[in-house]
């Protein structure tokens, strides 16, 4: 029974991808959007929030996601923990109960979206019966420990002393375990900034026999090591000695870096490689603010990098934070001019490695 749970997992992505041409397009920055929609996150709940005051504008962006040619969206739990919710008042049962939420809603979204696509001219479009659906995943998001924290350490790794392996555990067990029986087709650990809560999470998946693959999805300020100093090399090998894991990636990262840690993971793991940029912006913790910084990229310049990306390794592309369904569409539109034949190159390195 687990060998064949393991075997599922690792096959999802390979034929998801398969079926997608060789490379997926996953959705963009979450809050910006919300934000854009009159959401006000600030709040230690950010994006979180809006699961308990404005769900319908969650389920809308998905839905600007998915009209914008996104395969994978990305559920509004980055920052949803139990202990979050919790601390604003709430009880651990409805706590749990909009974890789930945030999974249902993003099923419903696919769900009108699909619903929608009937007419000429539509990405899935529908004739004479015969359905030819753009494959859609939803991702549970895991954000880390540092994202609870709500103080920018997901920004830094620097959890202190006496945060430890248990403590990691601990702390993300419950969610993992809700998120796991969703409903969602994968689960997406995001943002991670350093290889001990990538311990932390293979032990978990392992420990707790979860069901559905995972990914692991590592940040970068210098473009070589994650954000905590740790190197990209040795987090890419957690990542990869985990079965459960089926593609392993980087987020929330400035465009410049991507291109060097993808050579990198490479080295490490032969799984599928994701990579969602952020905009080149600076996160500043204390006034919860991104700032402009010399890397920030239009959509234009963020779309030119997409080849070489692909050419690198990369097969999963999307954006993080201060991207847009704009960024999304350009993306899906320049990768549909690349023939299938990379995912032949995949399948050839997955049998070299």
């Amino acid at each position: 029974m687990e060998l064949g749970i393991v075997e599922t997992s690792s096959r999802l992505m390979t034929d998801f991808l398969q079926k997608c041409g060789g490379y997926a397009v996953v959705d963009g920055g979450f809050a910006t959007e919300l934000e854009r929609h009159g959401a006000d996150i600030n709040d230690p709940l950010w994006s979180a929030k809006c699961l308990i005051s404005s769900p319908h504008l969650v389920r809308k962006v998905h839905l600007d996601y998915l009209h914008a040619g996104a395969n994978i969206i990305i559920t509004a739990s980055y920052q949803a923990t139990i202990q979050g919710f919790v601390a604003k008042g709430l009880s651990e049962e409805e706590a749990e109960l909009l974890l789930r939420r945030s999974v249902e809603i993003a099923c419903e979204a696919r769900e009108i979206y699909y619903d929608k696509c009937t007419t000429k001219g539509s990405l899935d479009y529908i004739e004479s019966g015969n359905i030819s659906r753009r494959p859609v995943l939803v991702a549970a998001s895991i954000g880390s420990y540092g994202a609870y924290l709500a103080d920018g350490s997901e920004y830094s790794g620097k959890y202190g002393d006496a945060v430890s392996l248990r403590t990691l555990k601990d702390f993300h067990r419950r969610r993992l375990q809700i998120l796991a029986k969703s409903g969602a087709d994968l689960i997406a650990f995001e943002t991670i900034p350093n290889k001990l809560e990538a311990k932390a999470y293979a032990e978990l998946l392992e420990e707790e026999e979860i069901n559905i693959p995972a990914w692991f999805s590592f940040n970068s300020k210098d473009g070589i090591n994650v954000v905590s100093g740790d190197s990209i090399l040795e987090c890419a090998s957690i990542a990869d000695s985990c079965k459960r894991v089926v593609a392993v990636g980087i987020n929330c990262t400035p465009p410049r870096f991507i291109h060097g840690l993808v050579l990198s993971i490479q080295k490490a793991t032969s799984k599928p490689i994701v990579i969602y940029p952020n905009s080149g912006e600076t996160y500043n913790a204390e006034l919860k603010q991104w700032v402009k910084s010399s890397g920030v990229v239009v959509d234009e310049d963020f779309v030119s990098y997409i080849g070489k990306w692909r050419e690198a390794g990369a097969s999963l592309f999307g954006g993080c934070c201060r991207t847009t369904p704009n960024t999304i569409r350009a993306i899906s539109r320049v990768l549909s001019k690349y023939p299938s034949i990379f995912f032949k190159c995949l399948k050839n390195r997955e049998a070299i490695m």
